[in-house]
């Protein structure tokens, strides 16, 4: 029992070790980008008259901050148990998750007050029209940031990171917004200037949309949530088939950070020896460990059958 404890550790921080890996190097190419893109729109939105773009360029060197949250989150979350967390630092990555959304949102309303300020001063007439350099601009952060956003997508599905995803939707939230900017800028070289500030508006709703969205999966991951239904229903299967248990009184799941814990209560034959039982609690134990590697820890308690005649 000793030695497979201490296997199981060894795997855990091999694991964490290689989950680490993977997140920081997602991050500092997150990093570089946003840092290329950030300076590249705010000079085209400087240079090409444009508000939305300059919001853009905002958001874009918001996603630098962000990032380095990530990295943060990732590194103590993957610290292994201790006196003080014997169950581990994985909600630290959800403590990260929670700052990240509190940063969209307060940069996505700075964006959308800045065009609303714009609208209503009255004055859209005289607001300059976007140059062509803008345009460019917006073209190219939308290619640049959706493939952002599916290659840190994969690495956050891979490594199961809530931070990773986070940073993930940032970049979606800034592909938006350029999609947006675009639309506003287009609008506005075709004669429609307050289609530039609109487009800011319309960029602040995306971002708290996706803001909104971050929160909640990080609070459900703190509050102990249970797992999908789909994968509790694939969990009654795997218990189901080991041989000996014939039924389940009792299985619940919850999230802690991106891990789960699982309790089972299984019924087996109440003739069964001590060390029969034992085994094949034993044996459901390391099958749902097996078949579901974001599982942390399994308790397995065996109930006898005493309805059996």
């Amino acid at each position: 029992m000793k030695k497979e404890n201490e296997n199981k550790i060894n795997r855990e921080e091999k694991i964490n070790s290689t989950d680490k890996k993977t997140a920081m190097k997602v991050s500092v190419v997150s990093i570089l980008v946003n840092i290329f893109l950030s300076v590249f729109k705010l000079i085209a939105g400087i240079f090409a008259h444009s508000g939305a773009m300059i919001s853009d360029a905002v958001h874009s060197a918001s996603d630098v901050f962000s990032t380095f949250v990530v990295m943060i989150g990732v590194s103590l979350s993957s610290r292994q148990s201790d006196k003080d967390h014997p169950y581990g630092h994985e909600r630290l990555e959800c403590v990260a998750s929670i700052l990240l959304s509190v940063v969209l949102a307060i940069t996505g309303l700075g964006i959308g007050m800045n065009g609303i300020e714009k609208i209503t001063d009255g004055n859209t007439s005289d607001l300059a029209i976007p140059g062509v350099l803008a345009l460019a601009a917006a073209v190219i952060s939308i290619v640049v940031k959706e493939g952002m956003y599916w290659y840190t997508r994969a690495a956050a599905k891979k490594i199961n990171s809530g931070a990773l995803m986070a940073d993930a939707w940032h970049h979606r939230s800034d592909a938006l917004s350029s999609i947006g900017s675009f639309i506003g800028i287009f609008g506005s070289r075709l004669g429609f200037p307050v289609l530039d500030p609109v487009a800011s508006v319309v960029i602040c709703i995306f971002i708290e949309k996706a803001s909104i969205d971050i929160f909640r999966d990080a609070v459900d991951k703190m509050v102990d949530k249970s797992c999908p239904d789909e994968t509790i229903e694939e969990m009654r299967k795997v218990i189901t088939s080991v041989e000996g248990v014939k039924g389940i009184d009792v299985l619940r799941t919850r999230l802690f950070g991106a891990k789960i814990y699982a309790e089972v209560e299984i019924l087996m034959d109440a003739s069964c020896t001590l060390v029969e039982s034992h085994d094949t609690a034993e044996e459901v134990h390391d099958r749902i460990e097996e078949h579901f590697p974001d599982v942390k820890h399994c308790t397995v308690h065996v109930n006898p059958d005493i309805n059996e005649k």
